[in-house]
């Protein structure tokens, strides 16, 4: 398999974690005594393997790259969705009302996600790549677990703050904070595994391509 073709692929797994992420992030999950979350918090976190995935093979100019055409793929879909709920609706379609409930945007939401993205995303590729330059290349697991649960304490302070500061009561975005933060967490520890299996299946294919 090309280079090429590997990148391509790993391009489209992160963009399609990040834009399913936005879309469902508006249905919120019971976890019991511990609070609410988003449902988004299924698919976010996978982005995190696939732009470490990507800065382990391609290196950081072609991850930051990534970060940067999902960003731009993010604001089309704002886009493309609010226009198809402004569009008007046919006399005898009844759902436009739970249409635009579910799919319409609250923009101190779009704000806070797309802040929260942007900074977090370049801060796990700026991260990872350091550890690598300070390990000498070892430790795989060791970069991939640092700059992810480190750039995700910091996705979930600004998403949260932003989107919700002023709006909840502290106590309650302090909460929501705390307990995303440790989802995140584990789905980041879960995730080194495939991280592995990913590079060192995808080095061997890049490998023989060139042979």
């Amino acid at each position: 398999m090309k280079q090429e073709t590997i990148l391509l692929v790993l391009s489209m797994a992160f963009v399609t974690c990040l834009l399913v992420s936005n879309v469902v992030a508006g249905k919120i999950i019971g976890v019991g005594l511990l609070g609410t979350i988003s449902a988004g918090i299924v698919c976010y976190p996978l982005t995190f393997l696939f732009t470490d995935t990507i800065s382990e093979l391609f290196g950081k100019r072609k991850a930051t790259s990534i970060v940067w055409a999902g960003f731009g793929c993010n604001i089309l879909l704002v886009i493309l969705i609010l226009l198809a709920g402004y569009l008007p609706p046919a006399v005898f379609w009844e759902g436009q009302e739970a249409f635009m409930g579910t799919l319409g945007f609250v923009w101190r939401i779009v704000l806070a996600s797309m802040v929260a993205y942007i900074v977090s995303q370049n801060l796990d590729v700026l991260g990872f790549h350091y550890i690598k330059e300070k390990t000498d290349g070892k430790y795989l697991w060791l970069r991939n677990n640092i700059s992810t649960m480190f750039s995700q304490s910091i996705d979930t302070v600004l998403f949260i703050g932003i989107a919700f500061i002023g709006v909840m009561p502290i106590t309650v975005v302090i909460n929501m904070m705390i307990l995303q933060y440790i989802v995140k967490l584990i789905i980041a520890a879960c995730d080194t595994p495939f991280v592995y299996l990913l590079v060192l299946s995808l080095k061997n294919r890049i490998s023989n391509a060139t042979n």
